[in-house]
């Protein structure tokens, strides 16, 4: 089922130059940008590298202080201990272990060192009640095991200390490696290595911190270089956008962005070289259709008046020739209401339509509507009583839109017929009129509702001619949006179309400057 038409799109006919490069963008989509995407690219790989490199070199560089601090402790231990192995009688009693403990620990001038001497079942210690806890079951069984120097690293009160185990032997005349049995136990405070680590750590930290400051900005660099094109080229594609087909962009470099540059452009003129053609077209053919209008009108109004003239007198004339008369009339009125409607287009695409407001009752005006085509016993009213709606709105154009829906609904619904006005809207400060025309016929299909506003759209394309214009819902939505408002074609879940048009009321003349 044709529905009528919609008037063509408003064009933006103004050409400009670019925006200015100054443009604000909003704070969410700076959020989601691609400057802070290139920022925080730029400052996870420096913060991975950094990280790393940070790693990596603590790690060989603590490993390196340790073993430093581990090889000269064993080797000054080594040495004290076969300095002074030979003053210890063998089986040794405990005066001698002690003062043995004592001079290994004394082989370090700060006093720092800590001894413990075992020979079986005795023991002493360079400190006095000194418990020894760092000295581990692990590291016992190993120092009894192996004649090798054992060490280990252990923590204690948040203390890191070096443990040094070795046996005392003697070698024979054969050099054949002889155990005593005496057994030397050294700890040695790791606290000038783990100042030496933390200072390392703090190095570390603030070469990253300074290492991500230097990505940061190198990010901040690359992102201007990079986006100042991308901000131009979205300005630019924005304001082909809103319709300004000259736009263009500067071609600066020879690098990808500027050939999307020079893509651009030569985009940007083929598609202002296709609207040029394409409008010229459009307005050669509005103004072909105006002309044409205008120049059937005088020969339309002497064939009216002769088939005015005939219809009087087809009366007395013989079937056949009454029958062409009757036609010959019919089809006349067709083609004045069709004219008509052309012009009435005409005078929307070239912006001549103008609004002449007038405050009316507006239940009277639809009533003048009906009664005045002989509607008003084939139509089903629904209207507020004498001065309960009153408003602004221009008297000719209210009578063409109620005509106009309940005309369509009359060609293509099925009675019965149903007009209702009302006041209503979907804003609460502004009041609206509500124009409502149902019918009870099969509806419109899915897939026309999306043009019965379109001009000359038929929903069957083998149906060729109606009885109306195919213009009548076009000029319908053209004189509801001159007057601010909207129109909507929907299907009746009962069954049946219906057409709704809502107009706000306005008071004061100064309201409709802006439309």
């Amino acid at each position: 089922m044709r529905r009528g038409v919609r008037a063509g799109a408003h064009r933006n006919k103004n050409r400009v130059s670019a925006p200015a490069k100054g443009a604000r963008t909003p704070a969410r989509v700076v959020m989601r940008g691609l400057r802070v995407r290139l920022v925080v690219a730029f400052g996870l790989v420096a913060a991975l590298a950094t990280t790393t490199t940070g790693a990596l070199t603590f790690r060989e560089a603590r490993n390196g202080f340790l073993q430093q601090s581990q090889d000269t402790v064993i080797r000054q231990l080594r040495t004290q201990v076969s300095r002074l192995a030979t003053g210890i009688p063998y089986p040794p009693t405990e005066e001698a272990i002690a003062r043995y403990a004592a001079e290994v620990a004394g082989a370090e001038p700060s006093g720092t060192w800590r001894a413990l001497v075992t020979y079986k079942e005795l023991s002493a210690t360079s400190v006095p009640g000194d418990a020894f806890e760092e000295v581990t079951p692990a590291v016992r069984e190993a120092v009894d095991s192996s004649l090798a120097t054992v060490f280990q690293r252990v923590s204690t009160g948040g203390r890191t200390s070096l443990v040094v185990g070795m046996s005392v032997v003697f070698k024979s005349d054969e050099g054949n490696r002889i155990r005593t049995g005496v057994q030397v136990f050294l700890i040695v405070p790791q606290t000038d290595e783990q100042r030496s680590v933390d200072a390392l750590v703090t190095a570390i930290e603030r070469a990253t911190a300074s290492a991500l400051g230097v990505a940061v900005l190198l990010a901040l660099f690359a992102a201007r270089g990079v986006l100042r094109p991308v901000r131009a080229l979205r300005r630019a594609t924005r304001s082909i956008a809103e319709g300004r087909l000259d736009t263009r962009l500067d071609v600066n470099g020879s690098d990808e962005l500027a050939d999307l540059s020079h893509t651009f452009n030569e985009t940007a003129s083929a598609l202002e070289k296709s609207v040029a053609e394409l409008r010229g077209m459009e307005a050669r053919a509005r103004r072909f259709a105006s002309d044409v209008s205008h120049e059937l009108r005088t020969p339309l109004a002497a064939m009216s008046a002769v088939t005015d003239v005939l219809d009087e007198e087809a009366a007395r004339l013989d079937p056949d020739t009454a029958t062409a008369v009757r036609l010959i009339s019919e089809e006349t009125v067709k083609l004045a209401r069709l004219v008509e409607d052309l012009m009435e287009i005409s005078r929307f695409d070239a912006g001549a339509a103008e609004l002449h407001l007038d405050e009316i009752d507006l239940a009277e005006s639809v009533r003048r509507t009906l009664s005045s085509r002989g509607w008003s016993d084939l139509v089903e009213t629904r209207l507020p009583g004498p001065d309960e709606l009153r408003g602004r709105v221009d008297p000719r154009r209210l009578d063409v839109i109620v005509a106009n829906l309940v005309g369509n609904a009359m060609r293509h619904g099925t009675p019965p017929i149903r007009l209702t006005l009302s006041e209503g809207g979907p804003h609460a400060t502004l009041r609206h009129m509500v124009v409502e025309v149902a019918d009870s016929g099969p509806g419109i299909p899915e897939d026309v509702l999306p043009y019965v506003f379109d001009r000359f759209y038929k929903s069957d394309s083998a149906r060729t001619r109606t009885e109306g214009s195919g213009l009548g819902l076009a000029i319908t939505e053209e004189n509801v949006r001159m007057h601010g408002g909207t129109v909507r074609a929907a299907n009746h879940p009962g069954g049946g179309a219906v057409f709704t048009v809502e107009l706000p009321l306005r008071r004061d003349e100064s309201a409709w400057e802006s439309i």
